[in-house]
């Protein structure tokens, strides 16, 4: 083990985002042998460019009405779990929806309050995995991350906390024509006058249509199946009303239509694009509809890439994410973790893991995984007396307090105890 430690490190995160951050500040306070490497000039690498017009959707309530910590982070989506009862975005800023620019600005203060080990700069180009000593076994697994410049580090415990970095985009003929969301200018002088088709129905789609009211002459937005509408679904990921103002202009004969369709091509002429698209709901009538512009916002995918063929991780949510055991895992590669946005596979629209207010727990809950497992220290746990009504007390009050514990949109948090006819009952945080 000497050996190996002079030559590398227990644990290596790729990705200084909000998740990679929270858990190398874990570490960090731990002593932890890690370093994390980052692509980016600095933290936050996401948030210099996204949402493209630069408003969040996280929602930043300042002023809630409560003392208690545990009870601010519930109206708080935007802050890390951290041990500086001063390092809130709620200092940042005091707007409801606040703009992206202070995302990067609390996650840059973030890394430099908590000193965690970045090296920034550095694009990991390929990721390969070998078994040690012969073992075979998760533990005896040492990977190697080559970055960029041919730099190389080995590690046994590989999180990735890159997000979602590519457009996840339609099985489309000649999509390729059309702008993408990640890339096209969002300007909205440049679409003065012209019809634009936005495809896609979640909240980068409707960002986009919103932004363009003002200076396009019309826009249409499609997709298929039923527009989910967060106020009804409450999951926080579908169509928020911040970005919903387009759905105004719409009913109220504004030139602007929501198409619920399928779009079968999108095809370049000398007037600008014909699209085809096969109508719902209307035993699929296809109409050839003309636009000057096409945008494709159809959602993000991980980016797979960098894994050889010894350490591909299974995905899922039509290959979207990755599969992943309880605590972040994955399934079929020991060793190798995800961090952030990737753990939202199991529970995708289903909970608020996606988000940081859901996967700041997630990362938490990981880093006491790791600890215990690697380091053999127990999971924490709360002393709830010795009979059945004081656990019941106290996991009200958890319940009541703790916004993990009512995070989930569909499906509730199981809260277990342990309890054997002559022994104390504890609660696992």
């Amino acid at each position: 083990m000497d050996s190996f430690r002079s030559m590398a490190h227990d644990y290596l995160i790729i990705g200084a985002g909000p998740a990679g951050l929270q858990l190398a500040a874990s570490l960090e306070r731990d002593g932890a042998d890690y370093v994390v490497l980052e692509r980016g000039s600095g933290p936050g690498t996401f948030f210099t460019r996204f949402p493209r017009h630069r408003r969040l959707i996280s929602i930043n309530k300042v002023h809630t009405g409560y003392d208690d910590p545990e009870l601010r982070l519930r109206m708080d989506w935007n802050s890390l779990l951290s041990d500086d009862p001063e390092l809130l975005f709620t200092r940042y800023g005091r707007r409801y929806f606040p703009p992206a620019d202070d995302m990067v600005r609390y996650l840059s203060d973030y890394a430099a309050r908590t000193g965690v080990r970045v090296r920034y700069d550095t694009a990991v180009e390929r990721i390969s995995r070998d078994d040690g000593d012969g073992a075979g076994d998760g533990e005896e697994s040492v990977f190697t991350v080559t970055d960029r410049t041919g730099n190389t580090w080995r590690t046994r415990r590989l999180v990735v906390a890159t997000g979602v970095p590519l457009p996840h985009l339609p099985s489309v003929p000649g999509i390729e024509l059309a702008e993408r969301y990640d890339t096209f200018d969002p300007d909205p002088q440049s679409f003065t006058d012209q019809r634009v088709l936005v495809i896609g129905r979640g909240n980068s789609a409707f960002e986009t249509a919103d932004s363009l009211m003002e200076t396009a002459a019309v826009i249409h937005v499609i997709g298929s199946g039923s527009l989910r509408l967060a106020w009804q679904s409450h999951y926080v990921g579908h169509l928020r009303a911040v970005n919903n103002n387009f759905l105004d202009s719409y009913q109220l004969k504004s030139q602007n239509a929501v198409l619920d369709g399928r779009v079968l091509a999108v095809r370049e002429e000398e007037d600008g694009f014909r699209v085809p698209v096969a109508f719902e709901r209307v035993e699929e009538v296809v109409k050839d509809l003309r636009y000057d512009r096409v945008i494709v916002a159809t959602g993000f995918r991980m980016d797979v890439s960098v894994f050889d063929d010894t350490c591909v991780p299974d995905l899922i949510v039509d290959g979207r994410f990755p599969a992943l055991t309880p605590v972040g895992e994955s399934v079929n590669v020991p060793g190798l973790y995800f961090a952030g946005t990737l753990m939202q596979g199991a529970d995708f629209k289903k909970a608020t893991t996606g988000f940081i207010h859901g996967f700041r727990y997630s990362v938490r809950a990981l880093h006491r995984a790791l600890r215990q497992r690697h380091h053999g220290e127990p999971w924490p746990t709360r002393d709830l007396g010795d009979t059945v009504e004081a656990a019941v007390d106290a996991v009200v009050s958890r319940v009541n307090r703790s916004f993990r514990a009512v995070a989930a949109v569909r499906r509730p948090r199981r809260l277990c105890c342990s309890w054997a006819p002559t022994a104390r009952l504890r609660y696992a945080e």
